[in-house]
């Protein structure tokens, strides 16, 4: 017969036995699973088409990370929704570490835009860390009558409604950038939502639509062949290759609208494996390379560890929430 004393340890053997298999069935981490992270290679998940910038990103950092880790990190892409799939993928995978995402400004734009959204772009993720930000610039033709930042705001507040803007479509950082330049001056410029980016280059150049948002990698090429004007930057950053091009923010003290790029796990990942991913990508975006690199695509490297970021992310999305009430955009 058992005393209560070995019934009380048996109790409590079997309690931890089947705790540890909860966590197996969950995918929650153990300490013990945490410690002996990575054991098996690693998914980054992106929600653009390889080929594109944000996915270009994704194949620059994803070696480099391996090689820190040991273990090949491999890019998924997982295509749709303006991100919201590859969002609603990492969302539902387990916290362990082993399923990252490129995670952007839109999926933070989106929430406001899409209340549908399967999840929440604070909440179902723990930041990692910042890695890039995407630079916007506006663009204009040759002739435009405003060549500086401070001319361009006069003669749009001059000038109510005889300009309009293209971007690649309504709820974009482009647009918001935008509409965040109207609400600071009380501008009224028509909006002209393209499908997509690669139509309004051309039609800047022509004369089709007089003002464009568009990438610093499209903005830079086409300004240094002549062919447009490259007018303002839209936050205060020196373009690789485009230093000559003025921030918004000379007309508007304290003017930033810009995309950035960050690595996102799903909620609830053991701090210590994101606190080695984070050191891991610090090292990674400190290659006298990376700029060179990520330039060819419009990107700046703007490294940023995972507390900061969190906190960041909140001030990113509140601020994207405050144009979109204020200026009335529907994701309609």
């Amino acid at each position: 017969m058992q005393d209560a004393t070995g019934s009380t340890s048996s109790n409590r053997r079997a309690l931890i036995a089947a705790l540890l298999a909860a966590f197996a069935t969950t995918g929650v981490a153990t300490p013990a699973a945490a410690q002996d992270w990575p054991a098996r290679p690693i998914r980054l998940v992106v929600g653009y088409s390889a080929g594109g910038g944000v996915d270009a990103m994704a194949r620059l950092v994803a070696p480099r990370l391996a090689e820190k880790l040991g273990q090949q990190v491999v890019v998924d892409n997982r295509t749709g929704a303006a991100g919201l799939i590859a969002g609603d993928t990492v969302a539902r995978a387990a916290p362990d570490g082993y399923t990252l995402m490129l995670g952007d400004s839109s999926l933070l734009i989106a929430q406001y835009l899409k209340p549908q959204m399967s999840f929440d772009p604070i909440k179902s993720f723990t930041p990692v860390a910042g890695l890039f930000t995407l630079p916007l610039v506006i663009v204009t033709g040759n002739d435009f009558p405003a060549k500086t930042p401070a001319e361009f705001v006069a003669l749009l507040k001059k000038n109510p409604g005889r300009y309009s803007y293209a971007t690649s479509g309504v709820g974009t950082v482009h647009h918001l950038g935008f509409e965040m330049l109207k609400g600071q001056t009380g501008a009224y410029v028509v909006h002209i939502p393209y499908r997509g980016a690669a139509q309004i280059v051309p039609d800047v150049m022509s004369g089709q639509v007089p003002i464009g948002v568009v990438s610093a990698a499209s903005a830079i090429a086409q300004a240094r062949a002549g062919k447009l004007r490259a007018l303002a930057v839209m936050n205060p950053v020196k373009l690789q290759g485009g230093e000559d091009i003025a921030p918004l923010s000379d007309a508007l003290p304290g003017f930033s609208a810009v995309p950035r790029l960050y690595i996102l796990a799903p909620a609830g990942t053991p701090a210590p494996i994101v606190e080695r991913l984070s050191d891991s990508l610090r090292q990674v975006m400190a290659a006298p390379d990376i700029a060179q690199v990520a330039a060819q695509q419009g990107a700046v490297p703007a490294y940023m560890p995972a507390g900061p970021l969190a906190a960041d992310v909140v001030r990113e999305s509140n601020e994207w929430g405050k144009v979109i009430r204020e200026q009335k955009i529907s994701g309609q």
